[in-house]
């Protein structure tokens, strides 16, 4: 009978592409990564990897084999996890990546919640405005807030994101409100800390805006401070500048145009199956904090 461990081996490489990221994820060496690998194709009688000096691919019997190795790996956690109780009493640690605004308002404050159910888990949360590889990291997920539609991993969505354009009465006071979307061109504009556009839906469809601004920043943050601040327009999450614009701080610009539908916040992780008992539950956790009407926009402008 083929050796288990052997099998999660395989199917950590397979799903990160890399032996060293195996390795490191397993808290195995690369030699031994590559031995056991070895070793199950011996058994098998079958190249499961195409190996080149760049980079490892399945080979059409490893895609077969990996497919068809999964089920026989979940259902043996589910088995552990139905003899150990393990579903409720995790271990280990729980790699998790999300972005600097989101993670410090709307992550941080709620983990109490979750280590309190689950005390002998740990959790390393990573919070970055920078694209995060989530397989090169080694992260078990990550939280973001994006159009994933064209994304080759698994997204479970976790909440829907409203955006509107927004400025503080400050800036309206000296410099008026847009009344058309071609009279942004005449105002201060903030750009996305990224440099993305602005993709909006307003009467006339979907359609994209680049605006031109005088500040460049890699920081969420710094665009939120500035809009604020009264340097000018900017197109907002309501998770990140909810309170301002409650307490009229902020006020809306343009209502009738707002930041794409298909922008949602999705937990992100690299398979659907085989997916660890510590994964699930704390997606299942954030999904039922958050949800179709999220907490922050309970309060509709």
């Amino acid at each position: 009978m083929t050796n288990l461990g052997d099998l999660e081996v395989f199917a950590s490489v397979a799903a990160s592409g890399s032996m060293s990221v195996a390795a490191k994820a397993l808290g195995y060496s690369p030699a031994v990564i590559s031995k056991r690998i070895k070793r199950l194709e011996e058994k098998l009688g079958a190249r499961l990897f195409q190996r080149t000096t760049r980079q490892i691919s399945l080979t059409e019997a490893g895609q077969g084999f990996h497919q068809r190795i999964l089920a026989v790996l979940e259902g043996l956690e589910e088995a552990e996890d139905f003899v150990s109780g393990r579903s409720n009493m995790l271990t280990g640690t729980l790699k998790v990546s999300a972005s600097t605004s989101f993670g410090r308002m709307h992550v941080a404050p709620h983990l109490k919640g979750f280590m309190d159910q689950h005390p002998s888990l740990s959790i390393n949360l990573t919070l970055s405005d920078d694209f995060i590889d989530i397989v090169a990291g080694g992260y078990d997920l990550a939280i973001r807030i994006a159009d994933l539609s064209d994304s080759s991993l698994v997204a479970r969505r976790l909440a829907p994101v409203r955006r509107v354009l927004c400025a503080s009465r400050i800036y309206v006071e000296e410099h008026g409100l847009p009344q058309t979307i071609e009279d942004l061109k005449n105002h201060r504009c903030l750009p996305a800390h990224n440099n993305d556009l602005w993709r909006l839906e307003g009467p006339e469809g979907a359609f994209n805006l680049r605006p031109e601004g005088l500040l460049v920043t890699n920081s969420s943050e710094v665009i939120r401070e500035a809009v604020i601040s009264g340097l000018g327009i900017a197109l907002r999450s309501t998770w990140d500048i909810g309170p301002e614009l409650k307490s009229g701080a902020l006020v809306q610009v343009l209502p009738a145009y707002e930041g794409s539908k298909n922008v949602a916040l999705s937990a992100v992780y690299s398979s659907r199956r085989f997916l660890p008992a510590k994964v699930r539950l704390f997606i299942d956790y954030l999904a039922g904090l958050y949800g179709p009407l999220p907490y922050w926009d309970k309060d509709a402008l």
